[in-house]
């Protein structure tokens, strides 16, 4: 989505205030818990206690009668009052546990009043299921239609951390519905999509969803909800499936590298409780000069007590300098950032006059927010360094590097299985099997074959229904070739064409040391040379200049540097959304339907309503 007038990044930061989307959702969750009238005991699903976490604090819940949390879970529940409300999403295993313990409590007579709020929306499974159970009639049943939840100024989630498996392993496609209906009170909130850009059957699924008239009139006021969006100028969809090699790689951000080592989940990481504790007085910000040298610290921690701490740029302006940056380049931000801390100390230490004193004491809160802030981070960095350090880190790297090149396929297959013999995670070693089998159209049978008995007998049997859903449809991520007689029609037809996607999206950069501040500029710097397929395709629609130019190279000449509108650092900014144009052939090669619909308005000088329609199986 793109800001139609956005001339700057702080005009386009601030085209959609999605802090609304976080009032709503707060406002729908005290009128679901209003709906109780009295004290009430909380029975929280534990998938939806970090999404709620984004929306509101304890003290709210509280406010509004919440005596007790629990969460849900197996097991006899002990409330000291006569309401008990259950927050859940719809699950077949957490109804059961619900249906237990209300007949638990009937069968040692107590008397409860029980509402069971089910989010996003009512589920005919889980009435079933109640009525099944024998205790339908003992609940009241509601909805929280929790949705979109902002993580940043920038970027919104729904927060369904298990939404790939549902779609691509269960077959479940609710979640196609849940997000077709968050997107329309997200049209609800600023206008309708002027056009809608996506690629893959999924997607195709949920635009279809979006463009049918019916689906406009289900807001609050269906004329309004016809009008075209004027800070949005389009729905860019892709399915996952669309990028399958994206996500089996390794994220080399400071950012990225937190969420693979460490975890990063609903934007809270849990660290060691010394990290987030102030630093004493004799803690003096030259500390992080030592941020790349190993230390002991990462072992002394792991046994600490650990607390969740929020990864946020909103009170923390020095993780927005370091979120994007290649981790070898954060000590030497640290470093710079010490500095300039420890500067203005003495600069301010050395003040005379009152007048000055005042000003530094206004100051000092500020600086003591920074020094507490460097500290974090040079902590944190010291504990991934080590991670990086290690033999299977830099292996892995070596072997994705290399079949993202199409180095020695056969190379690097052995070399995962020598892997596999020095016992190596497993989730690396899946990720490693997946990528080379993208990457290269498939593992020759027998190989693979020996590399999924090696799994088994290394890592244990209970392995064996993931390595089965890896390798069927719908998912099909872990192929053999040539395919066997058996294997489903749809398989072979979408088998990935990376190698001409590799040269036609320019997906491999080389990160000349020479030429790394315009590699800075280019998403490929995330991976240290591979650019993401989901971004660039992103930048056909919007930025096509940044798949056509190579930001690697240097300007030809000094006529060309002077020449036109004042040099902008490398960057390449977006245009008005026009489709596919210019890279229709290259779309096409990829698996599924390719989706451009424009949806038509009467302020647009258009005679109806209707959309017109292009997607391309």
């Amino acid at each position: 989505m793109a800001d139609r007038g956005a001339q700057n990044d702080a005009v386009s930061a601030n085209a959609l205030d999605m802090n609304i989307l976080r009032e709503i959702a707060k406002k729908s969750l005290v009128d679901a818990l209003n709906s109780v009238n009295g004290a009430k005991t909380l029975v929280l699903d534990a998938s939806i206690a970090g999404p709620l976490g984004l929306v509101t604090e304890v003290s709210l819940l509280k406010h509004h009668g919440v005596d007790k949390m629990f969460w849900l879970e197996p097991g006899p529940l002990t409330a000291t009052t006569t309401n008990i409300v259950y927050l859940s999403r719809p699950s077949v295993k957490l109804t059961k546990i619900i249906a237990d313990q209300i007949k638990r409590h009937g069968r040692e007579s107590q008397k409860r009043n029980y509402t069971l709020i089910l989010v996003p929306r009512p589920s005919t499974l889980v009435s079933r299921i109640l009525e099944e159970e024998g205790v339908l009639g003992e609940v009241n049943i509601s909805a929280y239609n929790l949705q979109f939840i902002p993580l940043a100024d920038d970027v919104i989630s729904l927060e369904r951390d298990n939404a790939f498996k549902e779609l691509w392993v269960d077959g479940d496609e609710t979640m196609i519905y849940d997000s077709a209906q968050a997107l329309i009170s997200l049209q609800n909130l600023y206008g309708t999509f002027p056009r809608i850009v996506g690629k893959g059957h999924l997607a195709s699924r949920l635009a279809a969803l979006l463009a049918k008239p019916a689906s406009k009139a289900s807001g609050p006021s269906s004329s309004d909800s016809l009008l075209a969006s004027p800070v949005i100028d389009s729905l860019i969809v892709f399915d996952r499936r669309v990028d399958m090699i994206t996500p089996f790689l390794t994220q080399l951000t400071y950012e990225g590298l937190v969420d693979e080592l460490i975890g990063i989940r609903n934007s809270h990481v849990e660290l060691p409780v010394s990290l987030l504790t102030p630093a004493s007085a004799q803690t003096t910000p030259n500390t992080a000069s030592t941020s790349q040298q190993p230390s002991a610290a990462p072992i002394i921690v792991k046994k600490e007590s650990k607390k969740k701490h929020h990864l946020t740029t909103l009170t923390d302006p020095l993780f927005a300098e370091l979120r994007d940056l290649n981790f070898s380049a954060v000590g030497r931000r640290l470093n710079k950032v010490a500095h300039r801390l420890d500067e203005d100390y003495k600069t301010n230490l050395q003040s005379k006059t009152v007048a000055q004193l005042r000003d530094f004491v206004g100051k000092l809160g500020g600086l003591q927010t920074e020094h507490q802030a460097l500290r974090l981070h040079t902590g944190l960095s010291e504990m991934l360094l080590p991670f990086t350090r290690t033999e299977q880190f830099n292996k892995s790297l070596e072997i994705q590097q290399n079949l993202l090149a199409s180095y020695e396929a056969n190379s690097q297959i052995a070399a995962i299985e020598e892997m596999i013999s020095q016992g190596a995670e497993l989730q690396v070693i899946l990720r490693l099997l997946c990528l080379a089998s993208i990457t290269t159209g498939g593992i020759k049978t027998k190989v693979l074959e020996n590399l999924k008995r090696e799994i088994l007998q290394s890592y244990g049997y209970e392995y064996l229904p993931l390595l089965l859903s890896l390798a069927t449809p719908p998912l099909g991520v872990l192929l053999s070739t040539p395919l066997p007689p058996s294997t489903a029609a749809t398989i072979p037809t979408s088998k990935y064409p990376y190698a001409a996607l590799r040269k036609s999206l320019r997906l491999l950069i080389d990160d000349n040391p020479e030429a790394l501040e315009e590699v800075e500029n280019d998403i490929s710097y995330v991976y240290s040379g591979y650019a993401p397929i989901s971004i660039r395709l992103v930048q056909c629609i919007a930025q096509k200049g940044g798949v056509l130019s190579n930001p690697a190279e240097k300007e030809k000449g000094p006529s060309e540097a002077n020449a036109g509108a004042p040099k902008t650092s490398g960057k390449v900014h977006a245009h008005p959304i026009v489709g596919w144009k210019g890279f229709e052939d290259v779309v096409e090669a990829i698996p599924g339907e390719t989706i451009d619909i424009v949806l038509n308005h009467p302020e647009r000088g258009a005679s109806s309503g209707l959309p017109i329609t292009n997607i391309r199986k």
